[in-house]
């Protein structure tokens, strides 16, 4: 009995001073976090105070900074003649923006262009307002060399920071034979994109001088239009009508995936002022352009009706459409103020048409080669009239597909000869083209 008895108060000693040391490690680390939330929070308020005292202080500010200087934007520069402007052209824009961030354009002067290729048909300040309502044109620079010198790639470089010049896959000759782009090249400084197939300047104007020929010409009316020879599969060759014009009759193949990079792929929301403007936009020009951004400034949405080829042959000749109605409407999807096109859109407008497309105006330009609608027996707008939602808008320019015709026409002989030139080259190039991959 003795012997347990001893060990029992030995034993609870033990625990007692096991205990005594939990309690003091324990209020040691309760100490110990106490400290380090104290000072923990002294410290976040001591920068939160920093911070609000001086905003440029803060490390998502300092952060933010070194990431936006790691990401200066790619600036691309194109230049060209952009005569006539064409779906072509627009394709060509296209793929260099998407070689950088921002696309810079240069657009060549007047005088450049009389020396070097012949006379431009339409002006620098047409040309000007055509290519500056491309989508993908970030700025544009005018009265730009035909050749890039020395110290214009120096402007570039320096004032305008380019990162990189860009041409297309087809030789650019100087008069001289040398190449345009030689200095970009040897800089280091130059990339090159893929020809758009199947137009150019050249051949829309040969299209316009084989017209003229049509028009002129003995044979009987009941001969097949241009149209239908640029639209419906007529085989490809150079054609000089006799007149040795070298005018190649081209084709554009049009493909489901050139519609889809064209277009902006946004919907019209469900309540959005949507705008519907119909025509033919037959050679796309700085007309078309200007009342197209009057007609987007009334809405919030454009949606643009292009005409099928009958429709047009119909009201305006055999000898129109100069372009097809896939090349026309490509051209219109090209322009920044449109958000959608129908291709092939009808010549009335009905009420169910509107009520399809939710169109809350229809509007007309006063400048425009069927602007004597209301003398026809069927007026196309007469629904949207009836139901006081049409509009006819003042164009700012007066300029029509016409126009631009009898500016060929009155200088034919000109422009001939400038195509024997350009057709000469255009001839070897599709002769000794190869396969070039890219959009």
């Amino acid at each position: 009995m003795r012997g347990g008895a001893k060990t029992k108060p030995t034993h609870f000693r033990q625990i007692s001073w096991a205990n005594m040391g939990s309690d003091v490690g324990l209020e040691s680390s309760r100490r110990f976090l106490a400290t380090w939330l104290i000072g923990g929070l002294v410290a976040g308020l001591s920068v939160a105070a920093l911070t609000a005292a001086w905003p440029d202080l803060s490390p998502l500010n300092i952060v933010g900074r070194k990431k936006k200087k790691k990401k200066r934007p790619i600036r691309v520069y194109m230049d060209g003649c952009f005569d006539m402007m064409h779906y072509g052209h627009c394709n060509a824009l296209r793929q260099a923006r998407a070689l950088g961030d921002q696309l810079i354009v240069g657009v060549v002067s007047d005088a450049e262009i009389t020396a070097n290729k012949g006379p431009p048909v339409t002006p620098l300040h047409e040309r000007m307002l055509t290519v500056s309502a491309v989508k993908w044109v970030d700025e544009v620079i005018h009265d730009a060399p035909y050749a890039i010198t020395e110290d214009f790639m120096r402007k570039l470089f320096d004032e305008y920071n380019i990162d990189y010049i860009i041409h297309g896959d087809d030789p650019c000759i100087l008069p001289d034979g040398t190449d345009a782009y030689a200095l970009a090249k040897k800089a280091g400084r130059y990339k090159q994109i893929k020809r758009t197939e199947g137009v150019s300047s050249t051949d829309i104007v040969g299209r316009m001088l084989l017209c003229v020929r049509e028009r002129t010409s003995c044979e009987s009316p009941s001969h097949a239009s241009l149209q239908r020879q640029f639209s419906h599969g007529h085989k490809q060759k150079y054609d000089d009508g006799g007149s040795g014009s070298g005018t190649r009759v081209s084709h554009f193949l049009p493909t489901s995936r050139r519609i889809v990079q064209f277009s902006n792929g946004k919907a019209a929301g469900p309540n959005a002022r949507i705008i519907y403007i119909d025509g033919a936009f037959d050679l796309f020009h700085a007309g078309h352009v200007e009342i197209l951004r009057l007609a987007r400034g009334l809405g919030d949405f454009l949606l643009v009706g292009i005409h099928t080829d009958q429709t047009v042959t119909a009201n305006r000749g055999v000898h129109r459409p100069i372009m097809n109605l896939h090349e026309r409407s490509l051209s219109v999807l090209a322009c920044r103020y449109v958000d959608e096109v129908i291709i092939g859109a009808p010549w009335e407008i009905s009420k169910d048409m509107i009520t399809t497309f939710n169109i809350s105006l229809v509007v007309h330009g006063t400048v425009a080669e069927d602007d004597d609608f209301e003398k026809d027996d069927r007026d196309p707008y007469e629904v949207p009239k009836s139901m006081e939602i049409f509009k006819v808008l003042e164009s700012p320019l007066d300029i029509t597909t016409s126009t631009i015709i009898k500016r060929i026409v009155s200088n034919h002989e000109a422009y001939q000869k400038r195509n024997e030139r350009k057709g000469e080259s255009e001839r070897r190039y599709y002769e000794g083209k190869s396969y070039i991959s890219g959009d």
